[in-house]
């Protein structure tokens, strides 16, 4: 087993939660990925991978290795989509006893949308 990697007290995570799946990227703050995970990556397959249980576990797994490997202890989080897992991600950071300074949605949002559809000619 390798020594342990270089400490890192602040953090951010990304979660991206679509439809289909729940990604997880662990950040230090210079935004160089020290872990990331998915819930597809946690052995859910087909559609139990868009549940919040789902989320939850793939979020416990990621966040308790960084806590191990590199001593995070404080994080920003930025959250992203639409799926399920969004709330669900957010309690299982709150359950692995990291403190939360900032909790951001980066959801992008047309200011204009698609282009409507021609008049309907009679």
């Amino acid at each position: 087993m390798a020594a342990k990697e270089k400490t890192i007290k602040r953090g951010k995570i990304y979660i991206s939660a679509s439809f289909n799946n729940t990604l997880i990227t662990v950040t230090d703050e210079d935004g160089k990925v020290i872990k990331w995970g998915s819930a597809g990556a946690s052995g859910f397959k087909g559609t139990r991978k868009s549940t919040p249980f789902a989320a939850t576990t793939a979020v416990e797994k990621v966040v308790n290795e960084a806590k191990e490997k590199f001593g995070l202890k404080e994080v920003e989080i930025y959250v992203k989509g639409p799926g399920p897992g969004r709330d669900a991600a957010l309690r299982a950071i709150r359950a692995a006893k990291i403190k939360i300074s900032l909790i951001a949605d980066i959801t992008p949002i047309p200011h204009n949308g698609p282009r409507p559809k021609k008049k309907r000619r009679v």
